[in-house]
């Protein structure tokens, strides 16, 4: 079985440094940049084979901001999962970061198994709308916009961010979840885990 690759991207050496050790602890390779550019460049020269990767990335960084490196990518026609981790008034960037196609984000500070958890479900097998592969013939029954929702709520987002990522109220997002999980018979978030990752 490969190894996952993880790109790390902060300007914090403190961080970079207790964060790639955390990382490496939990079994990936981690390459640690202190700049946007500096990961550019040198991804550029990589060679990049079937093992799985994934880019974690700091959202207010001098130079060259999470969000720039994330158009930069897109214009370069990089699929790299990207995982935003932010400070709390960073939280409407990050949320429009999600719009345009990042993982997920975190915010600073976060457990251990917060950040673990976010890598696993970025470097998953996705499926068309955005989300891990679910082979459950439940999904099937799912709208497109319940999907997003599942996504999302996979994701561990509450119902406000959910909201603002879809632009849309948050009692819509109640709505779509209740169906949703009345589509999916079930009634627990654990047991909605379940499903959305393929175990249930």
């Amino acid at each position: 079985m490969s190894v996952t690759r993880v790109y790390l991207v902060d300007d914090n050496p403190g961080f970079r440094e207790s964060t790639a050790w955390l990382l490496e602890t939990a079994g990936y390779e981690v390459d640690a940049y202190a700049g946007a550019r500096e990961f550019l460049d040198d991804y550029a020269r990589q060679r990049h084979g079937a093992a799985a990767e994934c880019l974690v990335s700091d959202i207010r960084m001098p130079e060259m901001s999470g969000l720039q490196l994330q158009e930069e990518l897109r214009r370069r026609g990089v699929p790299l999962p990207l995982v935003f981790v932010t400070a709390h008034g960073d939280v409407p960037m990050a949320v429009e970061a999600m719009r345009k196609g990042a993982s997920n984000f975190i915010e600073k500070p976060f457990s251990d198994e917060a950040l673990l958890d976010a890598i696993r479900l970025a470097c998953a097998p996705r499926r068309d709308a955005g989300g891990p592969v679910v082979h459950n013939e439940r999904l099937a029954r799912l709208s497109p916009r319940e999907r997003q929702v599942l996504d999302l709520v996979v994701a561990s987002k509450p119902n406000k961010i959910i909201a603002d990522i879809l632009g849309i109220s948050i009692k819509t997002v109640e709505l779509h979840r209740a169906n949703m999980m009345a589509k999916l018979g079930v009634k627990t978030l654990p047991e909605l885990m379940k499903v959305a990752l393929g175990h249930g």
